[in-house]
Order: C-alpha cells, then structure tokens, then sequence
C-alpha cells in the first residue's frame, strides 16, 4: 500500500469514526468556530486542571478534513500541558506551510498533503486554532 493511500484510509478512519466526539461538563473551556467559506464549524471543549489538558472533546460539522483534524487534535493534546498543546498546534501549522514535522502521535501526519491544497488548510487548521483560542483563556503563559 503507497503511503497515500495509508494516510488516505488514516484520515477517512477519524472522519467516520471521530475520537473524542462528544461534549464535556460546564467548567470545561469551550471556543465555538467557523469556517465560512466552506461551512465547517467545531465547538471545542477542554477540561483543563493545573495548566495540563486532562480532557478534550468536540462536536461540529464539516468535510472529512477538518473532522479528522479535531478527531485527531483532541487525541494528542490529551495529557498534555497548555504550552506542549500550543507547541504542537505551532508544529502542525508549520507542516501545514510544507515543512517536514514529525509527531509523537503519528496520525497527525496524515494530513501532511494538505499542505499541497492551500484551500483546505483552514479546513485542517480549524481545530487547532480553536485550541489555541482556548488555551488563551484556559491560562497558557504564552500569548
């Protein structure tokens, strides 16, 4: 099987089946976000206990992209730090522009093609811009 079509099967996996799909309790930080120019919209939720991601979940709507994005987001924020979070979220944009980014959770690199489509950029970067407004009031020390 072409690595494509690994990433392919990868993407399409999260979009069907999405991990982290639901919504969490009310003292969870929660960032609501659009895309109005192809209509995708996330509401992200974070359970965030002493500076660390302990939770995260989602619901919205929207393409294949940007659903396994936030499926695939939520899994590797888990556990981490607000500033490990707002790292990788830099890391993914920055493999979103075509630079070469390796991750620890491997899934994420499936949407490395993206990067060839600039149209569907936002599309993979819409939950990731979620994290980082979320972040913003959850108490990330960086701004």
């Amino acid at each position: 099987m072409q690595l494509d079509e690994l990433y392919r099967r990868v993407i399409m996996d999260h979009y069907k089946s999405p991990h982290n799909h639901g919504k969490l309790a009310d003292d969870a930080v929660s960032i609501d976000l659009n895309n109005p120019t192809c209509g995708d919209r996330i509401s992200l939720q974070l359970k965030i206990t002493d500076g660390r991601v302990e939770d995260a979940r989602f619901t919205g709507e929207g393409c294949s992209i940007s659903m396994a994005s936030a499926s695939m987001m939520t899994d590797a924020v888990k556990g981490k730090t607000l500033d490990e979070a707002i790292e990788l979220a830099e890391r993914f944009s920055n493999m979103m522009k075509g630079e070469p980014v390796e991750f620890e959770y491997e899934d994420l690199e499936a949407l490395s093609g993206v990067s060839k489509f600039p149209a569907r950029i936002k599309c993979a970067t819409l939950a990731w811009n979620a994290l980082r407004k979320a972040s913003v009031q959850g108490g990330s020390s960086r701004s």
